[in-house]
């Protein structure tokens, strides 16, 4: 597996130094004109409005809440408390949902109903910029809908007015677990920056169960050979949106780097052009079209796997302590924000669901008050406010059996 461990840019190229190795390859146009000023002077200072933060937000019939209201009062860090069950997660569920996403749980739209209600839900909230935006979802509809100042909007044109990342107890085991929740994880982030990722990448797993079909039921030469000609295409597309999540990330990393193994993704890092990786995977997939036990079994974009490495320590992080990596998620979740404001000007809104589990009080301290240094609005989740103690100026919400029963603004006094 490949080891970024730091970028230089000069002209229009990148030079990437490995473990062991150096070597050098070209980004796709414009990317170094972007990033040749990148430094630490050169992120943007703190502004005091986000423009991008959420002010007001309303869940209806959404989970084990009928109907419940945050007016955000201007708070930076919100920090919602209360028992398990009580809805907590619920709250960051929704919120999840305002970019476009199928949401932190990745559940069933009819799963998210509440109950006892009339089979649909609705998530509504107001961004600071006045737009006012909304995801619903009706009983019988097979998927959900949005709105963008009560006028019908695409889930994708909601992803271009929040930026939203997230970080659950699902993650805490991110590097240990299965490939497949890394790869989403990451893809994810890396759709911050190319809103046509996701989107890609469930294209290409969609046509490699087109051409499994094919390849079962005896579809002639001509249609498997249309099928490869844009597998290859989108495979290729979605690997270098990987390598150039994974270098970008970099830059804004000290204690960790971001790698990226894959067919693909490795004759992209050694610099082959698009043009010819993209001929080579054809003429891969063109040679494996025999099913074996009735499987596919071929290589490519959906067996990638993202990992990242512990500078201080030379190792994996995989290998390190639960709490360390933790630390790792924090870490890159703040490289990200940092990333994303440089290149997109946009702030973030960050999720953390049962943020103090696994950290000190020290390291819990040292990633807010690092998250309030950010262009970023925080939410977050825990049993009791008192773990919270260190965050800057948080708004207190405190929700009971799905409903938000106290909103306490604590501002520091002058």
């Amino acid at each position: 597996m490949y080891i970024f461990k730091k970028i230089y840019v000069a002209k229009d190229y990148f030079f990437v130094y490995y473990a062991n190795t150096r070597k050098k390859a070209r980004w796709q146009s414009g990317y170094a004109e972007d990033c040749k000023s990148l430094d630490a002077g050169s992120i943007p200072t703190l502004a005091s409005n986000f423009s991008e933060m959420i002010t007001k937000l309303i869940l209806t019939n959404f989970r084990n809440h009928k109907t419940s209201r945050v007016d955000v009062m201007g708070a930076k860090n919100i920090v919602i408390v209360g028992e398990n069950g009580a809805g907590k997660t619920a709250v960051l569920e929704a919120i999840s949902m305002l970019s476009g996403d199928k949401g932190m749980r990745g559940a069933d739209m009819s799963d998210i109903a509440c109950f006892n209600g009339d089979g649909g839900f609705s998530v509504f909230g107001e961004i600071a910029t006045g737009d006012l935006i909304s995801v619903y979802f009706n009983h019988g509809d097979n998927n959900r809908h949005a709105k963008i100042n009560n006028e019908n909007a695409s889930l994708s044109d909601l992803g271009k007015l929040l930026r939203i990342v997230w970080i659950s107890p699902k993650e805490d085991r991110l590097f240990v677990d299965a490939i497949a929740d890394r790869r989403t994880f990451f893809d994810r982030l890396a759709s911050n920056f190319d809103s046509s990722h996701i989107g890609r990448s469930a294209k290409f797993t969609k046509l490699l169960s087109e051409r499994a079909f094919a390849l079962k039921s005896g579809a002639d030469i001509h249609w498997l050979d249309a099928l490869d000609d844009q597998l290859a295409g989108v495979a290729v597309a979605v690997a270098a949106a990987r390598v150039q999540y994974a270098g970008q990330i970099n830059f804004f990393l000290e204690s960790f780097s971001v790698s990226v193994d894959g067919f693909i993704e490795k004759m992209i890092i050694d610099g082959i052009p698009a043009a010819q990786v993209e001929r080579e995977y054809r003429n891969y997939l063109a040679q494996n079209r025999e099913l074996v036990s009735d499987k596919m079994i071929l290589d490519g974009p959906h067996k990638s796997d993202f990992g990242m490495f512990n500078n201080k320590l030379q190792l994996p992080v995989k290998l390190t302590s639960t709490g360390q990596q933790k630390n790792a998620l924090f870490d890159l979740i703040l490289a990200h924000t940092d990333l994303l404001h440089t290149k997109t000007k946009q702030d973030c809104i960050v999720l953390l669901d049962e943020a103090a589990a696994h950290l000190d009080a020290g390291a819990r301290a040292k990633i807010f008050n690092k998250l309030n240094e950010t262009h970023t609005q925080v939410w977050a989740t825990g049993l009791d406010a008192n773990s919270f103690i260190d965050v800057p100026e948080p708004l207190i919400v405190t929700c009971m059996d799905g409903e938000i029963s106290s909103i306490i603004h604590q501002k520091q006094e002058i």
